[in-house]
């Protein structure tokens, strides 16, 4: 792999965030203490675990009323 050590790190995010690795866990391993710069800086490359994360919440909120 070549390229500028921030298309490194925007790969590694990816790379990551793809295998539904925790925010959280992504910012401490690129050297961030708050997910707010990992948000920011890496928005698309952590779309999925956004999307994990809707997918769970759809599941939460798209029980049957129904039910107790």
């Amino acid at each position: 792999m070549s390229g500028r050590p921030g298309e490194l790190r925007h790969r590694f995010v990816s790379l990551l965030s793809a295998r539904g690795v925790l925010l959280e866990v992504i910012s401490r391993l690129v050297g961030y203490s708050k997910t707010a710069v990992t948000e920011e800086v890496h928005r698309k490359q952590i779309r999925p675990v956004f999307q994990t994360g809707a997918v769970v919440m759809d599941g939460i909120f798209d029980a049957d009323p129904q039910r107790p």
